[in-house]
């Protein structure tokens, strides 16, 4: 979200007027009603960070933030459709309102409708484009211009082993997926060439004990990558504290990409 003159000299006031300018960080995330989102959120919270939470079932986000909340946490939420870029911009607002900056965004949000081509399932690639690729360009569209005005940031987005390999089923997810990948690796090259700051993280992670199975459109499915997922899977928390660590590193310091996975899975 690019700001115009009059929208960086009103956000520059209010980033005068707010008093958390301290050294916890403001968090956005979407997809953070569940899974590794809302782990994220928690661990990051506890650590002593605001986050604001963005997801589309508001009584999942509601119940998070209230928890984080009665816990000493500072946490709020936005309703937000990940696939919809005025959805973003407005969770975008809901931070800057809120704490008056944007620190790190997460670019969590995904499903994993698999699927053979063959199928010929138009409508599960239309949203699987639509939430996973799409959905980033539009969390990096409402924070970016933010961060550059800000003078530094850090985008988080959460690829897949799937950012690296593919096979029977997975053509179009790993097709989104390895878009993950080379945008947040252009995105790098392009902040550090313009000096904004900003750092780029990709996480890969494997099989991870989310609700992502349950994305799948058949009940065949779900039924088999779900029972793949209880045998191997590890915590969302594993992937959160991957989050926190390269968030932590140091300003002059980017992690740019973790490949997270179960120390059993073999692919």
């Amino acid at each position: 979200m690019m700001l115009s003159e009059s929208q960086k000299a009103s956000f520059d006031a209010l980033m005068q007027e707010k008093l958390l300018m301290s050294e916890s960080k403001v968090v956005v995330i979407t997809g953070a009603s569940s899974g590794i989102g809302e782990a994220t959120a928690r661990l990051l919270a506890k650590q002593g960070n605001a986050v604001v939470l963005g997801a589309r079932r508001e009584e999942k986000l509601q119940k998070v933030v209230s928890e984080i909340v009665s816990d000493g946490g500072s946490a709020v939420y936005c309703v937000t459709d990940a696939s919809k870029a005025s959805d973003q911009e407005a969770l975008a607002r809901k931070a800057i309102e809120t704490y008056g900056r944007i620190d790190v965004w997460v670019n969590n949000a995904g499903i994993m409708p698999l699927s053979l081509l063959s199928e010929d399932k138009v409508e599960d690639w239309d949203k699987c484009v639509d939430v996973n690729l799409k959905g980033v360009l539009y969390g990096i569209h409402a924070c970016l211009g933010i961060m550059r005005a800000q003078k530094n940031g850090h985008i988080v987005n959460i690829g897949s082993l799937s950012s690296h390999q593919t096979g029977l089923t997975c053509g179009v997810y790993a097709a989104t997926k390895f878009g993950v990948r080379a945008i947040s690796e252009t995105l790098r090259e392009e902040e550090a060439a313009a000096g904004s700051g900003i750092r780029v993280t990709m996480l890969a992670p494997g099989m991870i004990a989310t609700e992502l199975p349950q994305s799948l459109t058949t009940q065949e499915g779900r039924d088999g990558m779900q029972a793949a997922y209880d045998a191997l899977a590890i915590p969302a928390e594993s992937v959160a504290q991957s989050v926190a660590f390269a968030v932590n590193m140091p300003e002059n310091t980017a992690i740019n990409e973790i490949i997270i996975r179960p120390t059993a899975q073999r692919l």
